[in-house]
């Protein structure tokens, strides 16, 4: 009987110390379900299917609600290829997808689950082609580069057209980062280092009639300035030489940091 005591208790010290309940966080820190499965990316192999199914979740659902990272953002730009999203793509599998996959499953004589498994996964691959880097981030999010060394001594605008993001930096150190968009081809936006020699809250441009809040004019008529055209369609557009920002409360809060003087440097 003590042996049999002692067997137990040392199994269940084995089992603690093997981690038989294993718990992630994501990116944002949050706890999620054990052994969370995620679909490489597109290059690697859009077709390949998991190897080890989670035991919380059917065996075949790849994505469902409350996921996130490159494989959620690949559904979601093959999703707006087909219009079942047009929002994001966010990279974090939110209501809205949700109710897109199940559209897209409901329409294919499918289960109307919500959850992306394979068989949905491979339905919409025949439907669609993958999608490019802008496509994925069509809605901003994308990483910035590394800071241009111009960019480093100071308070600078550095301003990346290769990553199309914009770092707000102090004496090296970025401070904050947004999605910025460009001019249209022919009417691009100028490379150079340069200085915000005015700013104007709520302006209006004499030219073209537009809106431009939270302008900070750098070089003739070009600023950076929020634009809501930006906001609603993403990188399907594109400026008249201005660098847009699409987030209102980032620039809102760039506007009040930035001094008239300080540095701009846009480069690629």
């Amino acid at each position: 009987m003590g042996r049999a005591i002692v067997a137990t208790a040392a199994l269940s010290a084995l089992l603690a110390v093997s981690g038989c309940t294993v718990e992630g966080t994501d990116a944002d820190g949050r706890h999620h379900l054990p052994v969370r499965i995620e679909l490489p990316d597109a290059k690697a192999s859009p077709s390949a299917t998991p190897s080890t199914p989670g035991p919380t979740r059917a065996a075949n659902v790849l994505w469902s609600r409350g996921d996130s990272g490159s494989g959620v953002r690949e559904l979601q730009a093959r999703l707006r290829q087909v219009d079942w999203l047009f929002d994001g793509p966010t990279g974090t599998y939110d209501d809205l997808t949700e109710q897109a996959v199940a559209g897209f499953q409901g329409k294919r004589g499918l289960p109307r689950t919500g959850a992306t498994d394979q068989v949905t996964w491979r339905r919409l691959l025949g439907m669609t082609h993958e999608p490019g880097k802008w496509d994925l981030y069509l809605m901003g999010g994308q990483p910035a580069g590394p800071p241009d060394p111009r960019c480093l001594t100071g308070r600078v605008l550095c301003i990346d057209k290769t990553t199309r993001t914009l770092r707000w930096m102090i004496d090296g150190r970025t401070v904050s980062t947004m999605s910025v968009r460009f001019g249209a081809q022919y009417t691009p936006t100028r490379d150079g280092v340069f200085h915000v020699y005015w700013k104007a809250r709520d302006w209006v441009s004499t030219l073209y009639h537009s809106p431009m809040p939270y302008a900070m004019f750098f070089s003739g008529g070009q600023a950076v300035h929020y634009s809501y055209d930006f906001s609603a369609r993403g990188y399907a557009g594109g400026s008249h030489g201005c660098v847009n920002v699409r987030d209102e409360a980032a620039i809102e809060s760039l506007f009040a940091q930035v001094r008239t003087g300080d540095k701009v440097v846009v480069h690629e």
